[in-house]
């Protein structure tokens, strides 16, 4: 992909950080060994907190902690 192209679809800006790393890269790595809900609650709270500072700001800090403490919350009560 062309970096010189903005592509809010494919590639939005608050996903792309450093040299090119994208945010669904890290997830993916990130959740490979996890399955269902424990999954999409970490890759939700790490999208949150790859984004917070280019685009919600404390909100997003805010999401990515409510995220994360539902995945608390589920690993705790096992």
């Amino acid at each position: 992909m062309n970096d010189n192209i903005h592509d809010p679809v494919n590639s939005p800006s608050h996903y792309c950080k450093g040299e090119g790393i994208e945010c669904i890269d890290a997830i993916d790595a990130a959740i490979s060994d996890l399955g269902g809900i424990e999954g999409h609650y970490t890759g939700s709270a790490l999208a949150y907190l790859w984004r917070w500072k280019s685009k919600g700001g404390v909100q997003d800090l805010k999401k990515a902690r409510w995220y994360l403490d539902r995945l608390i919350e589920r690993v705790e009560h096992r």
